[in-house]
């Protein structure tokens, strides 16, 4: 039961983190942008996020200052690792606090992390109590059946998201075999690969660049160095 009011959990909080990622586009760019980078109305990092504090901070709950310290620590955390992974696997940088205050190479920021640290704290206090007292009502069978359900769709929009973002870093790798590429010249790919996306007409590719209007596609190492190799010979 405990598991299964886990996985509920995290997906309520998928839910409402890709909400209020929506609302704040809405209020910024006045335009709807299905925020995130599956297909589906969540966002991961929200709810894993509150799945983590969930089940390691309760005992802190009677210590509202370490409570808070922590929560921002644990979000600090998730959200500058998940920006590492990201760009290691798929070469590609998905937001940049570079030009923010108080920020660590880019991937988090102190602006973001007071706002993480408030909105744990209203999850620990609030948020959580009601929505575990409206799961513990619901038949364990149905729980499990709502559960597995949920995860099957979720793992199939993996699958898709993550073949998506390959075939546009496809798209890259030809691009850059073309170009001679510099030491900066990540703003350079980047506008030409959003070009090419923009020129698709395959959905889920605009829907993505959408969705992260700051995404950065880096330059491929090993193309740069053979760029380096054949720059050197012909001198």
């Amino acid at each position: 039961m405990q598991l299964v009011s886990y996985i509920l959990l995290f997906f309520i909080y998928s839910f409402l983190g890709w909400c209020l990622e929506v609302i704040c586009k809405l209020v910024n760019d006045h335009k709807f942008v299905n925020r995130g980078f599956l297909i589906g109305p969540y966002c991961p990092i929200y709810g894993f996020g509150a799945i983590t504090m969930t089940i390691f901070l309760n005992k802190y709950l009677d210590d509202p200052v370490t409570l808070f310290i922590m929560i921002i620590l644990i979000c600090s955390v998730l959200e500058y690792f998940t920006s590492y992974f990201l760009e290691k696997i798929y070469n590609t940088r998905w937001w940049d606090y570079t030009n923010y205050k108080f920020n660590i190479n880019g991937r988090i920021c102190l602006e973001t992390m007071i706002p993480f640290g408030i909105f744990g704290m209203f999850i620990m206090y609030k948020t959580n109590p009601f929505f575990l007292a409206i799961i513990n009502k619901i038949p364990l069978n149905i729980s499990i059946f709502i559960a597995i359900f949920l995860l099957i769709i979720f793992i199939i929009d993996n699958i898709i998201s993550s073949k998506t973002i390959l075939e546009i870093q496809k798209m890259n790798i030809k691009i850059q075999k073309k170009l001679i590429i510099k030491k900066d010249d990540t703003e350079r790919i980047t506008k030409l690969v959003k070009q090419k996306v923009t020129e698709s007409k395959k959905i889920l590719y605009k829907r993505l660049i959408n969705a992260f209007p700051h995404l950065q596609i880096l330059k491929r190492e090993k193309l740069f160095k053979r760029t380096k190799q054949k720059k050197a010979k012909r001198q």
